[in-house]
């Protein structure tokens, strides 16, 4: 760094909007959002990108700066090398001053790169690859990870007396650590993986795996996958006659799986950390202009996205009008009980998020809280 942008620096305490990474108090401040919206994730990137509105439009009508905030959208087509391309150019513009996304782990992590370095905030509502977080300081993330979903499932069927499983997930990263960190709880507390298999993203035809899962005569089946592979999954399973209890993770809770799978996603048990029907005031209101925006109610991952940018501009209302790059990464990290939609977060020394999970099920076409 040379002499004159050290100075530059030095000097944003009196004149704070002078250096790169900080914000005018004549300009409004940005926040960048990379996230897919084209490509076979884009119905993911939409959400989130709905869910940013209506949390930005909130916040800019509240008054609580007397300048505007703007997101800067751009689409990453869930591959990395524009995750990348998008990172540079994001870290190039010196308005902005935090960043949301991205939507996979792959993505997210080669994007953190680029801001380890230039020394960007990073907070990804939905990347979940235990190594995220641990890139840089730089790096936080608001969604539970496998680590913690994985031994939760896996105490949860035991506990009902279902101790030998089937796993299956989608052949990716974040597949890999479904299966690893329920395998890992599960047989360390007595039960018994039967078998572990792996799946293409997309697949049209499950009917062979179906098989070899029927064979091998589980009490349940555990499964890695989001809701379109997921009503495929249950469709097929009911059309072979499989009779066998399904859990899955937060990924597969979205109202479309059972708008897919119809009645055959009666029985679906999973973890979250959102319930549309919590009569919270901050969830009753997100929910209603969720479903003015988009006609139906939301699931986990629009309520993760909601969150993770209240969370940021919470970040940058803390910091004004000393809003850094610098200042909005301490604000984001001394976070505590931030109360959101999917309950409250608090980020820890790791800038992991300490959050609490919930059962539900699939009753009567409904996602339903359940206690057993």
């Amino acid at each position: 760094m040379s002499f004159t942008r050290r100075t530059l620096v030095g000097l944003a305490l009196v004149a704070p909007f002078a250096a790169a990474g900080t914000a005018s108090a004549a300009d409004a401040i940005k926040i960048g959002y990379q996230l897919p919206l084209t490509g076979n994730t884009a119905q993911y990137g939409q959400d989130f990108k709905t869910a940013a509105e209506i949390a930005l439009d909130r916040f800019n009508a509240s008054g609580r700066l007397p300048v505007k905030v703007e997101i800067v959208y751009e689409d990453s087509r869930s591959d990395a090398k524009e995750g990348v391309a998008i990172a540079r150019k994001f870290v190039d513009d010196e308005a902005i001053v935090g960043v949301l996304g991205d939507f996979t782990s792959g993505v997210s992590m080669a994007s953190a790169q680029v801001y380890k370095e230039a020394g960007m905030p990073q907070l990804s509502q939905t990347a979940s690859h235990p190594d995220f977080v641990k890139i840089s300081e730089w790096q936080f993330r608001n969604i539970t990870t496998q680590a913690g979903e994985g031994p939760y499932n896996a105490d949860w069927m035991l506990s009902k007396g279902l101790k030998k499983v089937a796993v299956i997930a989608e052949q990716t990263d974040w597949g890999q650590s479904v299966t690893k960190y329920f395998d890992d709880e599960l047989t360390a507390k007595g039960g018994t993986v039967l078998m572990t298999e792996y799946f293409n993203r997309g697949t049209p035809d499950f009917r062979s795996l179906l098989t070899k899962i029927e064979r091998s005569k589980p009490d349940a089946i555990y499964t890695g996958f989001f809701y379109e592979d997921g009503a495929n999954f249950l469709k097929q399973m009911k059309q072979l006659g499989i009779a066998v209890p399904v859990f899955s993770t937060s990924a597969a809770h979205n109202q479309k799986i059972i708008e897919l799978a119809g009645p055959d996603a009666e029985g679906l048990s999973l973890t979250t950390n959102f319930l549309p029907s919590d009569p919270r005031p901050e969830v009753k209101n997100f929910v209603e202009a969720w479903v003015k925006a988009r006609g139906a109610e939301p699931g986990q991952f629009p309520a993760q996205a909601f969150d993770a940018v209240n969370i940021m501009l919470d970040a940058v209302a803390k910091t004004y009008p000393k809003t850094t790059r610098a200042s909005v990464r301490d604000a984001l990290a001394a976070t505590k009980d931030f109360p959101g939609v999917t309950g409250k977060t608090t980020f820890g020394a790791d800038r992991e998020p300490v959050k609490s999970l919930s059962k539900v099920r699939v009753v009567g076409g409904v996602f339903t809280p359940v206690s057993e």
